[in-house]
């Protein structure tokens, strides 16, 4: 009989103290409205073309003079204004001739859309009518996007784009 009690007490604690090592990143589909600005490429150096490498650095210069060159307002009503200047980044010789100048641009192409958003997939319509659809994952004031699904020239290469929420 003691061997029955400690094998019930035994079993009994198993069953409580077992878990699953699945983690659920349930995301609230409201946590996306706001806006977001561009703030890093995350890519792998070795098998990153040399356009992502420069578009990375090009980024990573900009963001730290507070210059975000792609940014998405989505808004509670479904519609999304994506700004983009990465088409008007000018690079140039600085006036010494030591380094090279990157202004932040002051033109942009803007663009409204309507979008959708469950936790987890983002799917915009686009410009041409289509429909892009994206894994988000958000975690408090920052999102990652594969920066392929996104298709935007310069930052479609294999890897991750990083935003952060104004």
């Amino acid at each position: 009989m003691k061997r029955y009690s400690l094998l019930y007490i035994l079993v009994t604690f198993l069953i409580f103290s077992c878990s699953s090592d699945k983690v659920v990143d349930v995301v609230d589909a409201s946590s996306i409205i706001g806006t977001w600005d561009v703030t890093e490429l995350m890519i792998n150096n070795e098998t990153a073309s040399d356009d992502a490498k420069n578009a990375r650095d090009i980024l990573n210069f900009l963001t730290a003079k507070d210059c975000y060159i792609l940014s998405f307002t989505f808004n509670s009503d479904m519609t999304v204004t994506a700004s983009n200047s990465s088409n008007y980044v000018e690079i140039s010789v600085n006036s010494s001739g030591t380094g090279l100048e990157i202004p932040c641009p002051t033109e942009s192409d803007n663009e409204a859309s309507t979008y959708t958003f469950d936790g987890k997939v983002l799917t915009i319509l686009d410009g041409d009518g289509e429909t892009v659809s994206v894994n988000v994952t958000i975690d408090k004031d920052m999102m990652t996007v594969d920066a392929a699904d996104l298709d935007i020239p310069n930052f479609n290469d294999s890897g991750e784009l990083i935003f952060i929420k104004r």
